[in-house]
């Protein structure tokens, strides 16, 4: 099946570029040039993934994001986004991942390289289908077939890249993990420097532990140390 994306960004000539690439590479591609209009496209066609700008006219990059993030639909709570932008400062990748952006691109960049990043997460996205088995941890159930977690029965939202993370945690229980062993697993595949910054696996694990509600205790993914994070094993004891 055809893959749909869409690219919301101001600047023409970076779109056109853009979309002559992806459409060459095979996918369907959706364009607008403002947030309010690359919104209801999503709305609308719910394309596979999104490749953002953030400095739009209307509606900016981040408050798309947030409402996406926000919604009750899933497939649209958990649609793959791609900032793209000339803010360069850490601070504003770090800002992005929070806000649940799943990748980070500052401009100028290869239309090459990101056609191949796109290319590896959608083929990242489609590999994890054929691990079947629900991951369970006490209160904690993720389905990878579904792509969906509950706690306590209840959904949790998260994004693809939290997903892949939570997913990464709860095959390997009680496995210490550095920083950049889990920027692999978020851009196993990709091509160059994606995530040259390990804070931004901060900024992953933070919104987890917000959305398990497990800021303070670590109930599931424990900070180590000197080294990175783990995954709690006997997290199933009294949870949630």
């Amino acid at each position: 099946m055809t893959k749909t994306l869409l690219i919301v960004e101001d600047d023409a000539q970076i779109r056109h570029v853009l979309e002559g690439y992806l459409k060459q590479a095979g996918y369907r591609v959706l364009t607008a040039g403002d947030g309010r209009t690359g919104l209801a496209l999503v709305q609308q066609e719910k394309p596979h993934l999104v490749v953002l700008d953030l400095m739009l006219p209307e509606l900016d990059g981040w408050e798309l994001t947030r409402r996406l993030r926000a919604s009750p639909d899933p497939a649209l709570a958990g649609i793959y986004i791609i900032m793209l932008t000339a803010r360069v400062e850490e601070t504003d990748r770090v800002v992005g991942l929070e806000l649940g952006a799943d990748d980070y691109v500052t401009k100028p960049f290869s239309p090459r390289e990101l056609v191949a990043r796109i290319r590896a997460a959608l083929r990242r996205l489609e590999g994890q289908s054929g691990q079947a088995q629900p991951l369970v941890a006490g209160a904690l159930r993720l389905d990878p077939v579904y792509r969906t977690v509950t706690l306590a029965g209840k959904p949790v939202d998260l994004t693809r890249t939290e997903f892949d993370l939570l997913a990464h945690f709860m095959r390997h229980p009680g496995r210490p993990f550095t920083r950049s062993e889990l920027l692999d697993v978020t851009q196993r595949d990709a091509v160059g420097d994606v995530s040259p910054y390990e804070r931004t696996i901060d900024a992953h694990v933070k919104n987890i532990r917000q959305k398990l509600d497990d800021t303070d205790r670590e109930r599931y993914i424990e900070t180590v140390h000197g080294v990175g994070y783990r995954f709690v094993p006997q997290a199933a004891e009294g949870s949630p």
